[in-house]
């Protein structure tokens, strides 16, 4: 066949596969693309609470959007986590919050499919990295951090105890101070139990001890307010809340439920470091547990705001202060280093109690 009589078959071929190009380029256009991702790619400063998340550009199929095609890594180790889909989005939610400091790296892989069967153009892979841990600003107390122990409604003792600084209570007055045997002085009492030249002051006594107390007071609330309402925390929900055995480094925690001091702690920062606890409910210390201070650690830089009661076990050891909105009891001979402010009552038993430095 002469070269002039293969043009006609040349030119059928060349359409034909320009047919075929064009229904591989709509088969490509057709299968599904991640089209956006939480975090992005490279992005820094993560919190360490975040929810990784990928947006596909069509509805996939939930069965095979599972922690087998979803992942996440920190260097070679798998992230443990709860993977789900919902509309186009596929959520990648961590068992525990990230770490400080660390690179992370997400993947889904090409057998994440559409509803109808067509896997990921290809694998997409992006990598993060989770902020550096910063000390949060401290909580000013101002008038109330005169003050050891600060209650409104009672302060309760079963002696002997031994409490080094000052004691006040208001607007309830005098009588509401119980176990200390009370020797009266003009705006303030003594005890042998309030050691170091410590002074007991109510709202019954005389000028200018109420003012002072209800400036104290007030000022013990707005440290209050300030601690719950201190936003971005380092830490979400650490551990549900039982941190028995943790090293916890400064920064800002918060939980939504009961924190529990089943074993020992220790908090590890230097002499200007701010530890902040946000707790909604409970805070309760077991018997003869230990809060151990190292680095230089200062029990005054150290705030746990609580909103339901503090408890502190029989033989335990506690360092910080302490701003409760619900109340404050210490149990038989539990000892303590900080300050303890209650907007209701203060309770002691035979405890040692020490203002921080």
């Amino acid at each position: 066949m002469k070269l002039k009589q293969l043009f006609p078959f040349l030119g059928i071929l060349l359409v034909l596969f320009a047919v075929s190009c064009d229904k591989n380029d709509d088969l490509q256009d057709e299968r599904p693309q991640v089209t956006s991702t939480v975090p992005l790619s490279d992005a820094l400063d993560v919190d360490i609470s975040v929810e990784i998340t990928a947006d596909f550009s069509v509805a996939m199929d939930p069965a095979t959007i599972d922690s087998t095609t979803f992942t996440v890594t920190r260097g070679s180790a798998p992230v443990p986590g709860v993977v789900s889909y919902a509309g186009r989005t596929a959520t990648f939610i961590p068992a525990e919050p990230l770490l400080l400091d660390s690179d992370y790296t997400a993947t889904i892989s090409t057998e994440a499919k559409d509803t109808d069967g067509n896997p990921l153009t290809a694998g997409v892979v992006w990598s993060f990295t989770t902020f550096s841990p910063q000390s949060p600003d401290a909580v000013n107390l101002m008038g109330s951090g005169n003050y050891v122990i600060l209650a409104k409604t009672a302060i309760t003792n079963n002696p002997t105890s031994s409490i080094s600084g000052d004691l006040g209570l208001s607007p309830a007055a005098t009588s509401y101070i119980t176990g200390f045997s009370l020797t009266n002085e003009t705006g303030y009492a003594t005890s042998t139990q309030v050691t170091d030249g410590g002074r007991i002051y109510a709202a019954d006594m005389a000028d200018p001890t109420p003012v002072n107390l209800t400036t104290a007071v007030e000022n013990m609330i707005t440290a209050y307010d300030d601690a719950a309402g201190r936003t971005a925390p380092h830490f979400i929900e650490l551990s549900a809340g039982n941190i028995g055995g943790k090293t916890l480094v400064p920064g800002l925690y918060k939980w939504t439920n009961t924190v529990t001091l089943p074993t020992n702690i220790t908090l590890s920062g230097g002499a200007d470091d701010v530890w902040i606890f946000q707790i909604a409910e409970d805070l309760t210390v077991s018997n003869n547990v230990t809060v151990t201070l190292e680095g230089g650690a200062q029990a005054s830089n150290i705030f746990w705001q609580v909103a339901g009661t503090a408890t502190f076990g029989t033989g335990s050891h506690f360092e910080g202060i302490i701003l409760s909105k619900t109340g404050i009891t210490f149990q038989t001979g539990a000892t303590f280093n900080g300050r303890a402010l209650a907007q209701t009552s203060v309770i002691l038993d035979q405890n040692t109690v020490v203002q921080p430095q």
